[in-house]
């Protein structure tokens, strides 16, 4: 009974009480706003495209539309070859085929909500990623209409972790408010993590755990994660985010 009541008390100040904490940021702040005319604009992050010549890859987060925002964000990526005049976008998204191209600014804001660079390479690092990142959005398992679903996943996050894992050395590692990263995407519920450094285990994207040296310890309780990286210290915080140095050196 005692570890039952403990278990419990953890469960409560772990996750209950920062979604809630969350929750009221989010109908203190920006929750009575309309997201249909919020604004979409390019926050001014990336160079034009036509004056910059090196590769580019980007991973953006940004808090999701509504009352989701409260627990999630969604992800994206944006790459552009060496010396192309522009760049693609790649969203995964509920309407339509799910696999969007360049549906919206490459930085832009996601309906309100400016986006936060997580991941960032330039030139021969970008190049050598992205034609392995282009083959994992041809070749992503679930692009056909209708395989979206929101929780537990296939969603945005659960897209761009498929990217990410064909670029292990690139190291990107998906905020504890991505929820869907860990759905398995590929089917498998036991498999290495996206930075080759350690093991992930999912229950279908309902549960799971995480070990690894560069994603630190995360334990998924219905989506929700909560953890601890060692490597780059942090706190990762259901509702919340990541509480301490960045996960990755932006170069």
């Amino acid at each position: 009974m005692r570890a039952l009541k403990y278990a419990l008390v953890l469960f409560v100040l772990g996750y209950l009480l920062p979604i809630g904490i969350s929750a009221g940021m989010y109908y203190f702040g920006s929750g009575g706003s309309d997201w249909q005319r919020a604004d979409r604009s390019s926050i001014g992050h990336l160079p034009p495209p036509s004056s910059y010549r090196p590769a580019v890859v980007r991973v953006f987060v940004a808090p999701t539309v509504r009352w989701r925002g409260i627990f999630a964000v969604h992800s994206w990526i944006v790459v552009k070859p060496e010396g192309a005049a522009v760049y693609t976008r790649y969203d995964y998204t509920a309407w339509g085929d799910p696999i969007r191209i360049n549906g919206f600014e490459p930085d832009g804001r996601w309906f309100g909500s400016a986006p936060e660079v997580i991941f960032a390479a330039d030139g021969a690092a970008a190049a050598a990623l992205i034609p392995r990142m282009q083959a994992a959005v041809t070749s992503y398992a679930w692009q056909n209409r209708g395989d979206y679903n929101v929780w537990p996943g296939p969603n945005s996050n659960t897209f761009v972790a498929a990217v990410i894992d064909a670029a292990p050395e690139a190291r990107i590692i998906l905020p504890p408010t991505a929820i869907g990263k860990d759905y398995p995407h590929d089917g498998r519920w036991l498999r290495g993590t996206s930075s080759g450094t350690g093991f992930r285990l999912t229950l279908g994207g309902y549960a799971g755990l995480t070990v690894g040296w560069v994603e630190g310890i995360e334990l998924n309780i219905l989506g929700a994660v909560a953890g601890l990286d060692v490597r780059r210290p942090a706190l990762k915080i259901p509702g919340l985010g990541r509480f301490g140095l960045p996960a990755h050196v932006m170069s």
